[in-house]
């Protein structure tokens, strides 16, 4: 129960409409879509366009979106893969011929092609009511008109300096005289605001063919990428079967692969068979379980996870009962696991994300991404695109299930979460934050379903991350506790930024009541109505 005699925010509650997003413009740009007429889904896709505008160092239209809706109190569960595909010239032995054994970070090799833009169209297409003329209107005035940037966003951006300044473009867009601008500085892209009037007005082919599309093909190319006009012009978003497991009697679901959610899942299904209500909820017992579900999931993801289109991916075993009762058996509680068994074959990134819920009671969780902060760094000349670098997600290695090919997916660290209850929706939720996305997902519905948080609180409690061999501890977390868990032999660093980010939103079925939380590691706030 929160103490409100220490710092903290409340949930927000409403029964008209509610939203939650990493930025305020974004959060009232949802708000002012519900109040026009239009749904959670008109909403949520005005809100990632503002998102794409006013938290540059997030996403893009240059990147790209998952998203699991529900409509209006149905039981059914419509996700779409919106993650872009490398180019079809992208053959495994064309990278060896050139002797590259990994891809850069800052490379046009990086670059997929963007998905986000074919995902918002089919979206509004099929399950929105205004049209992409009207929920790109605020994203387009805030590029050509400017935009206060906000305490964290300048922080990053500060950071990224020497990335931004190493590309032309980036340059003069996002380092306005050789600087990147600081807290309440107003900043403009004229250039990202041209190419938003046009794909309001032309749709997806306004993006993905005609002058738009050669700029960015163009300046990818002059920068040795292999993409061409007519991997543009292919530009998909599919919908796909979500993938879920039950925790506690409640159904949470993820996309599928290519995305991670699948190992959100893993960890939950290795948890559900401890009894965590007995352990203090910052304490080093859960932690340590935590820490340890984690490390054995994120094994399986190196493994596994991969485009299921070019890839064998063994879904059901890996979320079977059997399966995660193997690995549950491998926790020991007094030490570290030292190497983690090989799984066997079988028979921060940065990134936004959104819950919108609407008066109907269609519910969305939204999210949209270009993978680190500020992607590739790479912005086309004319069209103000800053690109993704999520194919850094594959390997160059033969055999690899995440090896590069033509038209293949990457493996996608973005991922949406929703929960349901008796065959209805009641929460869709998100935690940002690149690899860190599956722990944070764990963490939040553990801290909610297990320790009685409210959504807020449930957001804002402390993280920790084991990954890489490290245990990342946010300054939340009591020395004590850090101290204890590193006698368990985890090597506990402290975290150099905060772990991720999420938004929330409860559904009381009973009472009609929408209840909205929003981490404060983020600029955002949830507004109801």
């Amino acid at each position: 129960m929160r103490d409100f005699q220490l710092p903290g925010r409340s949930p927000v509650h409403a029964t008209n409409g509610i939203a939650a997003t990493s930025h305020p413009a974004a959060t009232l740009t949802a708000i002012d879509m519900l109040r026009a007429g239009g749904n959670a889904m008109d909403a949520a896709i005005a809100a990632a366009a503002v998102l794409g505008v006013v938290e540059p160092q997030s996403t893009s239209i240059g990147g790209d979106c998952f998203v699991l809706y529900v409509p209006g109190g149905s039981g059914e569960v419509i996700a779409i893969n919106g993650s872009g595909r490398a180019p079809a010239a992208a053959e495994l032995n064309w990278y060896q011929d050139q002797g590259i054994d990994r891809i850069g970070s800052q490379s046009a090799h990086s670059v997929t092609v963007p998905g986000a833009i074919a995902a918002w169209q089919k979206l509004s297409d099929d399950h929105g009511r205004l049209g992409l003329e009207e929920l790109l209107r605020p994203a387009i005035a805030f590029a050509e008109d400017g935009y206060p940037v906000h305490s964290v966003i300048a922080k990053v951006w500060q950071a990224q300096h020497d990335k931004l300044g190493a590309d032309a473009n980036a340059k003069r867009i996002f380092l306005p005289g050789g600087q990147a601008p600081a807290t309440g500085t107003i900043h403009r892209q004229p250039e990202l605001g041209r190419t938003l009037r046009v794909i309001a007005k032309e749709g997806r082919d306004g993006f993905y063919t005609g002058a738009i599309a050669d700029d960015m093909v163009g300046y990818l190319r002059r920068l040795g990428g292999l993409h061409t006009l007519d991997d543009f012009a292919a530009a998909t978003a599919d919908y796909v079967t979500p993938i879920a497991t039950d925790y506690r009697g409640h159904q949470i679901l993820e996309c599928p692969p290519n995305g991670q959610g699948l190992v959100a899942l893993e960890i939950l299904n290795i948890l559900r068979g401890f009894d965590l209500t007995a352990l203090d909820p910052v304490g080093v017992e859960r932690l340590h379980l935590e820490a340890e579900a984690a490390r054995l999931a994120y094994r399986d993801r190196a493994r596994f996870i991969a485009d299921p289109t070019q890839a064998e991916i063994p879904v059901d075993h890996l979320l079977s009962e059997d399966y995660a009762a193997g690995l549950r058996a491998l926790i020991r509680p007094d030490s570290v696991l030292g190497d983690l068994p090989e799984p066997g074959e079988v028979g921060h990134g940065d990134t936004v994300y959104l819950s919108v819920v609407d008066r109907d009671r269609n519910t969305v969780s939204f999210i949209n991404s270009i993978f680190q902060s500020y992607g590739s760094g790479l912005v086309s000349p004319e069209s103000g695109v800053l690109f993704s670098n999520r194919g850094t997600g594959f390997v160059i290695e033969a055999g690899h299930r995440n090896c590069i090919a033509p038209r293949k997916r990457p493996m996608h660290t973005i991922i949406p979460g929703m929960i349901k209850v008796d065959e209805r929706a009641v929460m869709p939720f998100g935690v940002m934050g690149g690899h860190f996305q599956p722990v944070g997902h764990a963490h939040f519905v553990t801290n909610m379903l297990d320790f009685g948080m409210d959504i807020q609180e449930a957001l804002d409690a402390p993280r920790c991350f084991a990954y890489n061999g490290e245990l990342r501890v946010e300054r939340g977390v009591a020395p004590e506790v850090a101290r204890g868990l590193a006698a368990l032999g985890h090597d506990v660093v402290e975290a150099g930024f905060p772990l991720g980010g999420g938004q929330a939103v409860w559904i009381d079925w009973d009472t009609g009541v929408l209840t909205a939380g929003s981490d404060p590691r983020k600029d955002g706030c949830a507004i109801g109505y």
